[in-house]
C-alpha cells in the first residue's frame, strides 16, 4: 500500500526523529521558485512536513484530516510532493483542497530519502527549533490528529 522508497539502490538513512531537520533546497509547486528550508520553517510554530503524491491512494485518504489540522493557527503544514507529475499534483490540490502553507517538489525523491522517509504518505512533526519530534508512517488518521492536537496545547 505504501510506495517504498527503499526499493531503490540509493542509501536510505535512519529516521531523523530527535535530530535537527537538515537544510535543503526545493522548488515551489505553483510558482516554480526555488526556496530553502530555512524560509519554510521560520515561524515559532509546530510544523507538519507531509510527503504526498497525487497517485498515492493513502494520500487521498488522509487529505481530509490534513484539511482539519490546517484550520488550527498553531500549526503550519508543508507539503512535499514526491515524484509526481506536476499537472496531476496541481489538479489534486485544486480538487481536494489545499491544507498546505507551502508545497514544494521532490522530483527525484532525494529530499524524502534525506529525511529518512521509507514510503508515502509520511508526516514529520517539527518543532519551532527545527527538531524532528515524531514521524507518522502511513496516512494521518483520527488518532494521529488527536496526537498532533495534543502537541499544540
Amino acid at each position: 500500500m505504501l510506495k517504498g522508497l527503499s526499493n531503490s539502490n540509493i542509501y536510505v538513512p535512519s529516521t531523523k526523529v530527535g535530530k535537527q531537520l537538515l537544510s535543503f533546497k526545493a522548488k515551489k509547486l505553483f510558482s516554480n521558485e526555488e526556496i530553502i528550508s530555512d524560509e519554510l520553517f521560520f515561524e515559532n510554530k509546530i510544523y507538519l512536513l507531509n510527503i504526498w503524491a497525487s497517485w498515492c491512494v493513502p494520500c487521498r485518504t488522509e487529505h481530509h484530516n490534513l484539511m482539519q489540522l490546517s484550520s488550527n493557527p498553531s500549526v503550519r503544514i508543508i507539503g512535499l510532493n514526491y515524484k509526481d507529475d506536476l499537472i496531476n499534483a496541481k489538479k489534486f490540490i485544486n480538487q481536494m483542497g489545499n491544507p498546505y502553507s507551502e508545497i514544494i517538489i521532490d522530483k527525484d525523491g532525494t529530499i524524502s530519502i534525506d529525511l529518512g522517509a521509507y514510503g508515502i504518505p509520511e508526516t514529520f512533526i517539527i518543532d519551532k527549533n527545527k527538531k524532528v519530534l515524531k514521524k507518522f508512517i502511513g496516512p494521518i488518521n483520527a488518532q494521529s490528529v488527536k496526537e498532533i492536537e495534543s502537541l499544540l496545547k
